[in-house]
């Protein structure tokens, strides 16, 4: 991630986003630089819109917010839309001992 943190801290400074840019803004945050994931980066950017890309993505990601509740009687309207709770079978208590065991098998 903080490779394309960093291209995106030069896109923001209105920087040309290159390898030697990358790189530096990644030493200057301490970060072990690899060169290979830096060519990458720039090879992915290329010829990438980035204002484009900002913006299609947070137009993307707001229809997924909930709007707000109108101010009056918006609640009492609100509460008749909302559709009746259904009712969630109750989970299976586990063990911490029995949740371990199976943490244990992921890591081998």
């Amino acid at each position: 991630m903080e490779y394309i943190y960093s291209a995106m801290v030069l896109y923001s400074a209105g920087k040309n986003i290159t390898e030697d840019g990358v790189t530096a803004v990644l030493k200057s945050a301490g970060v072990e630089v690899d060169a290979a994931k830096v060519k990458a980066l720039i090879a992915s950017l290329e010829g990438v819109d980035i204002k484009a890309a900002i913006s299609s993505a947070a137009i993307a990601a707001a229809p997924a917010a909930a709007p707000a509740p109108a101010a009056g009687g918006a609640p009492a309207a609100a509460a008749a839309a909302a559709p009746a709770k259904k009712e969630e079978p109750e989970e299976e208590a586990v063990s911490e001992e029995v949740a371990a065991a199976g943490l244990s098998a992921l890591f081998g």
